[in-house]
């Protein structure tokens, strides 16, 4: 039986809970905390998430996820037909409630059409009719930092807080990941490793100059005998080959060549990590790597990097944050930041790594 009080959910402890996954990594990393304050209000129910395939192996790193149910888009769950073929799967796993992470009116319909009884997340996307719970998402919460946002939606519908704390495992099969590669790759076990993300999904104007990124690599690799390692999707491998071709240093691209299992376990054994806002920079932030956020055109307010070892090295311009895809000008924001800057806090961040210390920027948000 759901008791419900106002906006307030109450599940009794043998209560089946569907959490609707966001599709993204960084939306994912930032939203573990909400998905945490669940499982601390209802420590006895069994938390399945849906997911896309590609951050599938995120979830499944969760602690308080019990299981992943691939949402397969593309696939058999693509288009009007599948959608309303996944909820009929959805409807046979007798969930009590739907708490909908992901802010599209679809995430609803799906959990209407699953005929979940209680339907609950923000009145986001005209879907306020399909929802049981609805929270409305204020102009406020809209522009605190996106770990706050989700966490402020469960608090909402009664889920004790549970903190900023990203809850994430990581085993001995991550380190048997890296384990192998140190192998495959003639690396020592006690050489420093460095991982570099060029890339950045949304749009050009979120990633800093390849060329630059290879000046500081040189560097790096040059004091300190590193590893250096550049991650990314298959659609980074551009920004990562054009890094390797800027520089005589041996380095070692991954970049669409790795699982996100596989890459979440080398980013965990890094010893530093410098990237632009993306995905992967919210997942070494979360897993407290020592890292240099590059920010240009996006907001470090509402998406700063997790973690006490996380600076951000940004300009202050009268332009940004413009969240556009593309700059329409001249660039500045990222023209600005130089070598010098980037090199400057990651020799910082290592030093201070080697002397047992913690690294503050009073550019993260207040995280």
């Amino acid at each position: 039986m759901i008791l419900k009080t106002g906006n307030t959910l109450a599940l009794p402890g043998a209560s089946r809970i569907l959490v609707r996954g966001t599709n993204w990594i960084g939306d994912v990393v930032m939203s573990l905390p909400a998905i945490a304050a669940v499982r601390k209000t209802f420590p006895e129910s069994y938390i399945a998430v849906l997911a896309k395939s590609w951050v599938a192996d995120l979830y499944r790193s969760c602690p308080d996820v019990d299981e992943v149910i691939i949402y397969r888009d593309p696939g058999a769950h693509h288009g009007v037909a599948g959608k309303y073929r996944l909820a009929r799967e959805l409807s046979r796993e007798c969930f009590d409630a739907a708490i909908l992470l992901q802010n599209a009116f679809e995430a609803a319909l799906i959990a209407w059409w699953a005929r979940v009884p209680v339907r609950a997340g923000y009145d986001s996307d005209g879907r306020r009719i399909l929802l049981t719970h609805a929270v409305t998402r204020t102009r406020a919460i809209r522009c605190r930092h996106q770990t706050e946002y989700y966490r402020e939606m469960v608090k909402n519908l009664g889920c004790v807080d549970a903190g900023n704390t990203i809850p994430l495992r990581y085993d001995d099969e991550n380190r048997a990941v890296v384990c192998r590669f140190r192998r495959d790759f003639h690396i020592d076990d006690d050489a420093i490793l460095v991982g570099i993300a060029p890339g950045a999904a949304y749009g050009p104007a979120k990633r800093w100059f390849p060329e630059r990124f290879a000046a500081v690599a040189e560097r790096i690799r040059r004091e300190y005998g590193a590893a250096v390692l550049l991650f990314g999707s298959a659609g980074d491998a551009e920004q990562a080959d054009t890094v390797c071709r800027s520089t005589a240093a041996p380095l070692i691209n991954l970049a669409g060549k790795t699982s996100l299992h596989e890459a979440y376990s080398l980013i965990g054994a890094c010893d530093l990590y410098i990237s632009n806002d993306s995905g992967l920079m919210h997942l070494a932030g979360a897993l407290n790597i020592p890292l240099v956020a590059i920010f240009g055109s996006t907001n470090h307010v509402t998406t700063a990097p997790a973690g006490e070892h996380s600076v951000i090295v940004r300009k202050d311009v009268p332009c940004s944050p413009c969240l556009k895809k593309t700059c329409p000008t001249d660039f500045r924001c990222m023209d600005l930041i130089t070598v010098d800057d980037v090199h400057k806090k990651a020799r910082e961040l290592l030093e201070r790594a080697r002397t047992g210390g913690t690294v503050s920027s009073p550019s993260r948000g207040g995280l």
